[in-house]
C-alpha cells in the first residue's frame, strides 16, 4: 500500500487557511488532520467543531478528526455531518468507555480510530481490533507542535504492525502523528506506518513551498515496505 499524507491543520498558516488547502488539494494529499483539544486531556487548546464546520465548506478532502479531548463521546453530536471517507480518532486513554464510544463513531457514518499516547502499550487494544479501520500511534506525547520524537516509538510501530499481520488485522491502517519529519517520515515508513501527519518538519517546513515539501513527502513514503507473502496470506485468513 502506498503510503497516505494527512497534513495538520495545526500547522496552517491561520490568516491564510481557504489558499493553503487549494494548494494541499493541487498536492494530492489524502486527508486533513484536524486536532480538536480541551486544554484537560492535553494542556492545549487548539481547532474546534466550528473550525471543522468551516473547513467542510471549502474543501471535499476526507478529514482526519483527531480528538484529544476527555471523554470525547459527549462531543460526537458536532460530527452528525461526516462522510464514510472521513476518519475520527479517539485516544484510548480518554474515556473509561471505549467501545462503546468506538461504536458511536461508526454511527455517525465515520471511520474509527484509536490512539494510543507513546506510554500506551498496543496490548490494549486487543479487544478492540474487530471494529478499527486505524491506528494512531503518538510519537510524540500529544499537545503542541515542535516536540520531539519519542524514539522508542518506532520500535512500537513494527510491534503493532506485526500483530495487526498475525492476527488477520492488516487491513487496519496505522497512523503516525508527532515529528513526522522527511527523516522520520523514512523510518517510520520501514516500520510499517501508512498515514503520515505532516507538520512544521515536513508539509509545513519554511523553507520550501507546500507543493515542493508534499512532492518530497510523497517521494519518501511511497517506497513502500514489502511484507512477506506469508503475513499478507495471514491478515487475509
Amino acid at each position: 500500500m502506498i503510503g497516505k499524507i494527512s497534513p495538520s491543520l495545526m500547522c496552517i498558516d491561520m490568516m491564510n487557511v481557504e489558499r493553503d488547502i487549494k494548494i494541499l488539494e493541487r498536492a494530492g494529499v489524502d486527508y486533513l488532520h484536524i486536532d480538536v483539544m480541551d486544554n484537560h486531556f492535553v494542556p492545549n487548546i487548539t481547532l474546534s467543531f466550528d473550525f471543522i464546520k468551516s473547513i467542510r465548506k471549502i474543501t471535499t478532502l476526507p478529514l482526519d478528526i483527531h480528538l484529544m479531548i476527555t471523554e470525547p463521546e459527549n462531543s460526537f453530536h458536532y460530527l452528525s455531518d461526516c462522510s464514510p471517507e472521513d476518519m475520527i480518532c479517539i485516544h484510548y486513554e480518554a474515556t473509561s468507555h471505549i467501545h462503546r464510544a468506538v461504536n458511536s463513531i461508526k454511527k455517525l457514518g465515520a471511520k474509527a480510530g484509536i490512539a494510543l499516547n507513546p506510554g500506551t502499550p498496543i496490548c490494549m487494544l486487543d479487544d478492540l481490533l474487530p471494529d478499527l479501520d486505524m491506528i494512531l500511534i503518538m510519537t510524540v506525547n500529544p499537545g503542541f507542535a515542535g516536540q520531539k520524537l519519542v524514539t522508542t516509538t518506532l520500535e512500537k510501530i513494527s510491534k503493532l504492525r506485526k500483530m495487526l499481520d498475525e492476527k488477520g488485522y492488516g487491513h487496519i491502517l496505522i497512523e503516525v502523528d508527532g515529528n513526522v519529519s522527511f527523516e522520520h517520515a523514512k523510518l517510520m515508513n520501514e516500520r510499517g506506518a501508512d498515514i503520515y501527519v505532516g507538520g512544521s518538519s515536513s508539509i509545513f517546513y519554511k523553507e520550501n513551498s507546500i507543493l515542493e515539501n508534499c512532492r518530497i513527502f510523497r517521494q519518501i513514503i511511497s517506497n513502500r515496505r514489502n511484507r512477506s507473502t506469508e503475513n499478507i496470506g495471514a491478515s487475509q485468513a
